[in-house]
């Protein structure tokens, strides 16, 4: 009896190993790698579009830097040692390039403007969040 018993847990157990390990796979096949460009990324990283209600630019800026502003108000862009990108609006994942991760920018604000603090990264007063929380904005 507790030969049937061990023999149903260890089953139970590597079919519960087995669903994991193929969900955790097939994010994994799903994402993109971060070196690769994005097919509709320009070649020299600029751009000037509508997306979602908001007009997002992107141009090369000093010292191999780009320059990213959303509605006018500048995004602070990180280059990632994987040559991905990411910014303090959605700082958990990077993007392959400054326009995907503009994009994602404008997907975690949702109708919310862009605050004066995601321009500076880290600047902080005090009063209020310089990085929004997931599905809470920080509105200034």
């Amino acid at each position: 009896m507790t030969v049937t018993r061990r023999l149903a847990l260890r089953s139970l157990f590597a079919l519960t190993a087995a669903a994991f390990t193929g969900g955790a796979l097939a994010r994994i096949a799903r994402t993109p790698r971060s070196g690769a460009p994005a097919a509709d990324a320009p070649p020299d990283g600029t751009f000037d579009e509508m997306y979602r209600g908001r007009r997002i630019q992107g141009r090369p800026a000093p010292a191999d830097g780009i320059e990213v502003l959303v509605d006018d108000r500048p995004l602070h862009l990180m280059r990632c040692a994987d040559g991905g990108y990411l910014t303090p609006i959605d700082h958990y994942q990077t993007y392959p390039t400054p326009l995907a991760a503009t994009r994602a920018a404008v997907d975690e604000l949702g109708s919310a403007p862009l605050t004066r603090f995601a321009a500076a990264h880290g600047v902080h007063t005090g009063r209020e969040s310089a990085w929004p929380t997931h599905g809470r904005t920080s509105v200034i």
